[in-house]
């Protein structure tokens, strides 16, 4: 089959799926993206596109986005043509619709049926919008997100199918797009993603790696922002370590903004947070790690006895299937993208996302008495192998979905 992948930052979604339908070695696989740097690879063509046009900083508010979006979509278009002129008329085309980039592609192969991955519904009530008092909602924030959603509106229309990972996400959009939309992770890699008793890590600060015999919490998001808790984890810091005085904090993210408002502080969050807690923090115990290689990153979880995972009302992280496969004991806030995956005390436990003493408590808890909660990182393993493992749960459900478009001589095997 020819397939086209479409994803402004290469591989983004498609990770395991782009990269099982290579390894089959039986497709013509080409990604557009916007990414200029990934290395030539066999079994696959990845083409970069420039967006057509960006909005000055001073553009109408209420247009700026849907301008930056169909920029986006009319420079893949005209990629996309360029391959159309080289002969290549994919058989199925699958990409985000969140950046515009699919908006014109049916201008291209208008008979090329397309799936199109539906992210998010932007919400200025009951997403990540106006959550948090500390980050009050501009008044104009109806009217702004509205705009935005004119974006999905036209590729609703675009594509044949929609997707979207979690059932959270697709009921963010209006009822009358839910019905093209269907319900499927993008997959956790359930067989490389498992406990690991003897993983350690290396520490600058100690002479020796840390391992699951030492007192280690972790906390990770792609960047260390208030949509993913920052504030409300680095708050509970304290009240953790004055209660467990043997206990050492890993965090792994970056100090940019990949959700929301930027920090106005140098140095972003991170700076802002170091400052408010200040001296009420051991500092010696706390291990900023950046960003980590994907392998160290397993580590870190697996050595850890508690795992915070921490969200706004917004897409749920792959990290938190991520550490629920591999056997986290998971301290997650308590709201509706978090409990569609994490059951109190069942799977893990749920935390009042405003309330730092409430996460401390339950993280100082299963600190101090694992073996009351051993119980819970092996149902969360359970409970994502069964409903979120890639090459079992996952990827024939994505692959019917695709074959219900195509000839039936075009379509693939599903694997048992």
């Amino acid at each position: 089959m020819k397939i086209l992948f479409v994803h402004q930052n290469f591989p983004g979604q498609y990770r395991e799926l782009f990269t099982w339908l290579r390894d089959q070695g039986e497709h013509e696989l080409v990604f557009l993206t916007q990414r200029k740097d990934v290395p030539d690879m066999e079994g696959a063509r990845v083409v970069s596109y420039n967006s057509h046009h960006k909005p000055a900083k001073n553009a109408y508010a209420l247009t700026q986005y849907w301008e930056e979006c169909t920029g986006n979509g009319f420079g893949c278009a005209q990629a996309a043509s360029r391959l159309r002129g080289e002969g290549f008329t994919p058989d199925v085309i699958l990409g985000h619709v969140g950046w515009g980039e699919l908006t014109f592609l049916k201008e291209i192969w208008p008979d090329t049926p397309i799936i199109g991955y539906f992210e998010y519904y932007f919400l200025a009530k009951g997403g990540s919008v106006g959550f948090d008092p500390e980050f009050p909602a501009s008044p104009h924030a109806p009217f702004t997100m509205h705009a935005r959603n004119a974006v999905n509106f036209a590729n609703i229309q675009t594509v044949d199918k929609g997707h979207s990972p979690t059932a959270w996400q697709r009921d963010t959009f209006p009822e009358s797009f839910r019905e093209k939309i269907y319900v499927k992770h993008d997959g956790i890699r359930t067989d490389r993603l498992k406990p690991d008793p003897e993983a350690e890590v290396a520490l600058g600060r100690l002479d020796r790696p840390v391992t699951r015999d030492d007192e280690i919490f972790t906390y990770m998001a792609r960047n260390m922002e208030p949509t993913r808790g920052f504030h409300s984890f680095m708050r509970a810091l304290p009240h953790i370590l004055d209660a467990r005085p043997n206990a050492r904090a890993l965090i792994i993210g970056g100090s940019d903004v990949s959700y929301g408002k930027k920090s106005g502080s140098n140095g972003g969050y991170r700076a802002e947070m170091e400052k408010e807690v200040g001296e009420a923090v051991d500092w010696s115990r706390v291990h900023f790690l950046g960003r980590v290689p994907y392998e160290d990153y397993q580590k870190i979880i697996q050595v850890g006895r508690c795992h915070i995972y921490l969200s706004v009302p917004f897409v749920l992280s792959w990290s938190c299937l991520e550490a629920m496969s591999m056997g986290a004991t998971i301290v997650a806030s308590d709201v509706a993208p978090v409990r569609e995956a994490i059951e109190h005390g069942k799977t893990g436990l749920l935390a009042d996302f405003f309330d730092p003493k409430d996460i401390a408590r339950k993280v100082i808890d299963v600190l101090e008495r694992p073996g009351s909660y051993a119980h819970l990182g092996p149902a969360a393993r359970r409970h994502v192998v069964k409903h979120y493992d890639f090459n079992k749960v996952c990827l024939p459900e994505h692959l019917r979905q695709i074959n219900a478009l195509v000839p039936k001589a075009k379509r693939m095997e599903i694997p048992g």
